[in-house]
């Protein structure tokens, strides 16, 4: 397992960091995506998009639970906000998405871990007391492909020098 842990200034800054794992994400990726409600999901999962060539605005997927976009690969964005069982996250049938031929990002996934593959890109983003913008991210990898993921990630965020 890897870590890492970085500070966003901003949103555009979240979403520049979100792209660059969207270059990097290959089919059947898993990003489990954590925080409190304006943390910054959402617009991760926006970068993403535009790091895998989807044009089109990703929302959030709060009301209808899984939106699909098209890119260089599919995005298939699930939202688990508004699951209270367990049980209900087994009744959607995620199974060909999760094991699919695209990339998923998965917001509020605390709800439904064990639902959801060991292997995964955690995302876990907080506010920054007293700050309106800025955001811890933390990154956690379970598996081989997340841990090489984290580390290209991490040499490419080195060469921009405006992360810390």
């Amino acid at each position: 397992m890897k870590s890492l842990k970085l500070r966003s200034h901003s949103p555009e800054q979240t979403q520049l960091l979100g792209s660059h794992l969207g270059e990097l994400a290959q089919q059947g990726d898993i990003f489990l995506l954590i925080g409190e409600l304006g943390t910054g999901k959402t617009c991760l999962v926006q970068g993403i998009a535009r790091g895998l060539g989807i044009k089109e605005y990703a929302f959030s997927p709060s009301f209808v639970i899984i939106r699909e976009y098209h890119g260089n690969l599919p995005l298939f964005h699930i939202d688990f906000y508004r699951i209270k069982h367990i049980e209900e996250i087994s009744d959607l049938g995620l199974e060909e998405y999760l094991y699919g031929n695209g990339v998923c990002a998965i917001e509020w996934a605390e709800k439904g871990t064990s639902a959801l593959p060991e292997e995964n890109l955690t995302i876990t983003l907080n506010y920054i007391p007293d700050s309106e913008t800025e955001r811890s991210i933390y990154f956690e990898s379970e598996g081989k492909r997340y841990l090489e993921l984290l580390e290209k990630l991490e040499l490419r965020l080195k060469r921009e020098k405006s992360w810390n």
